[in-house]
C-alpha cells in the first residue's frame, strides 16, 4: 500500500534521524520533510512505533497517511527538477 510520511521536527538531531529511518523503510524522500513509498499495514504500524520511539519527549508532528491504488493514479504532480535561470 502506498503512503505519505510528513514531519515537522525542529530538532536536527532527532530529524534526520527520523530520515534515516525513512530512507531505511524503502521510502522515498518527495520534500524536505516529507516521504513516500510502499509499506504494507504492519510495516507502517512498525516503523510509526521505530519513529515515536525516536521522537521520545522532543517537540514534534509525525503523520503517516495511507493511500489507496487508484487515489495514487490519479495523483497530478509537477516535477521539474532544478530551477533553471532564464
Amino acid at each position: 500500500m502506498k503512503c505519505l510520511l510528513l514531519y515537522d521536527i525542529p530538532s536536527d538531531r532527532i530529524r534526520t534521524k527520523i530520515a534515516d529511518f525513512c530512507l531505511d523503510y524503502g521510502l522515498d524522500r518527495i520534500q524536505f520533510s516529507a516521504f513516500a513509498g510502499d509499506l504494507n499495514t504492519n510495516r507502517q504500524e512498525e516503523l510509526m512505533l521505530k519513529l515515536e520511539r525516536k521522537l521520545g519527549k522532543e517537540a514534534g508532528k509525525i503523520d503517516m497517511i495511507p493511500i489507496c491504488r487508484e487515489d495514487w493514479r490519479n495523483r497530478i504532480s509537477i516535477d521539474q527538477g532544478e530551477a533553471q535561470d532564464e
